[in-house]
């Protein structure tokens, strides 16, 4: 059987670890920086724990684990299968209790009730694990992937929302990654669907419009047909799915045509908040953008929506999102606990920086081979070795006995900057042939003065 594994999913070499582990560490230190300490959640929950958390589009994507022994036992027959299967909901209680994790927001409103009594409050966590959602794989989508995720729990202040933004400009400032934050806002959407008399079909609405960047407006409108909102509603909705300016109109707009919604109002006025904010100070790579369109399919979401793009490269995708969220813990018992977090597509993420060649040149990868030319100046090579790794210098020695070509092919290959060749020479006289496989060029120095060169080249 030829080896394989499952679509959506892929395996990681070293250097793909090695960049994606760049990733992960340039997004932790920054929520470190904003005091966010880490949290990690199984991947697996109770099934009950994560649907109808996700709307119907994100159920269908959750990835059911099955009971374990034989599940199917009690249906002896094909025909009691075929009777359970006629009420879906039930058949799935029956084979499968568990499922694998959609996101980390769930799991973490999950934890926080579980661990109330063991947290302060504002609770500020970071959590960095993968997820799974049975979705089609295609290019920047995957079945399993990771999320970088941040959030704060029992704190009602928008200055939360404030430093996740901040947070959000900072990480791609580091990538060198210009990006598009676009903001909006769930009490908006939630005035707008009062404002055309339908506010018992929020969700078919906010599914609805957020598909605006995906597809033609007129396809929008035919998927708001499709769900019951007649032609006079559409036609008092369509302003606001075709409003075109800048951050300062769109305010203006939305406060003139929704003045009567008082929810609306409240919505705006946090949306003036941050936008103003922004104005005052300059982000280091990230341009805000209120979008009016933007709704994100997430039933949880109740206040302020984010959604981050990258302005460069080929892949037109999310690469960050977030949003607050008033009550979610109140689903698992503990009312009355808002919350507000931001997640990084780590994986989207990479795609984009491999394709814009924004990865460091060095990364944390071995910086200096050793060759002994034969075993007799192997304990030489070694104590050498030695000495460098005692200064935080990434070092390997080349053990087997091989000719020189197969030695450097090595040290090419792995994209070692440095090699230390040692023969009979080198160790009488402790000045070692020090190559630098960038340049080309080749010194005799002792250990002193190669440790300077390679805390210079690590500057």
């Amino acid at each position: 059987m030829k080896p394989s594994i499952p679509k959506g999913t892929r395996d990681f070499g070293p250097n793909q670890v090695l960049k994606r582990n760049y990733i992960f560490d340039t997004i932790k230190s920054t929520y470190k920086l904003y005091g966010y300490q880490p949290i990690e959640t199984p991947a697996m929950e109770n099934l009950e724990t994560l649907t109808g958390k996700y709307g119907d589009e994100g159920d269908k994507l959750i990835f059911k684990i099955l009971n374990s022994g034989n599940f199917l036992s009690e249906f002896d027959t094909d025909e009691k299968l075929v009777d359970a299967s006629k009420n879906i909901n039930s058949l799935t209680k029956n084979i499968s209790e568990k499922a694998l994790r959609y996101d980390l927001t769930v799991p973490f409103a999950r934890f926080v009730v579980q661990n109330q009594n063991d947290i302060t409050f504002p609770f500020k966590r970071y959590q960095i694990q993968p997820v799974w959602r049975a979705d089609r794989p295609q290019k920047g989508r995957y079945r399993e992937f990771y999320q970088c995720d941040a959030d704060v729990v029992g704190s009602n202040s928008l200055v939360n929302e404030l430093e996740l933004l901040q947070i959000i400009d900072e990480v791609f400032y580091k990538f060198g990654l210009p990006v598009t934050i676009k903001l909006n806002n769930r009490k908006v959407l939630l005035g707008i669907a009062k404002y055309i008399g339908h506010e018992d079909k929020l969700i078919d609405i906010t599914v609805a419009i957020d598909k605006l960047d995906k597809m033609p407006i007129e396809k929008v409108i035919e998927e708001l047909i499709n769900k019951g909102i007649e032609d006079a509603a559409i036609e008092k909705l369509k302003p606001f799915m075709l409003f075109k300016g800048d951050n300062i109109e769109k305010l203006s707009f939305l406060k003139s045509a929704l003045c009567s919604e008082e929810i609306a109002m409240k919505g705006i006025e946090e949306l003036d908040f941050i936008i103003n904010y922004f104005n005052a100070i300059a982000l280091k790579k990230a341009v805000i953008e209120i979008d009016l369109s933007l709704a994100r399919g997430l039933n949880y979401y109740t206040g302020s929506i984010i959604e981050v793009k990258a302005n460069a490269g080929s892949l037109s995708v999310s690469v960050c999102g977030g949003g607050r969220y008033d009550d979610l813990t109140g689903i698992f018992g503990l009312k009355n606990v808002s919350g507000v977090g931001i997640s990084f597509g780590a994986d989207r993420i990479y795609d984009i920086l491999e394709e814009l060649q924004l990865f460091p040149k060095q990364l944390d990868t071995t910086q200096v081979l050793i060759i002994p030319m034969s075993n007799a100046q192997l304990q030489f090579a070694l104590s050498t070795a030695q000495e460098l790794r005692s200064n935080n210098i990434a070092t390997e020695v080349y053990a087997d006995e091989a000719k020189m070509k197969k030695q450097m092919s090595y040290a090419n290959d792995k994209e070692i900057p440095f090699v230390i060749i040692i023969g009979d020479e080198e160790e009488s006289t402790s000045l070692l042939s020090f190559k630098n496989m960038i340049t080309g060029e080749q010194q005799k120095l002792n250990i002193n003065e190669v440790l300077k060169q390679l805390l210079t080249f690590n500057k």
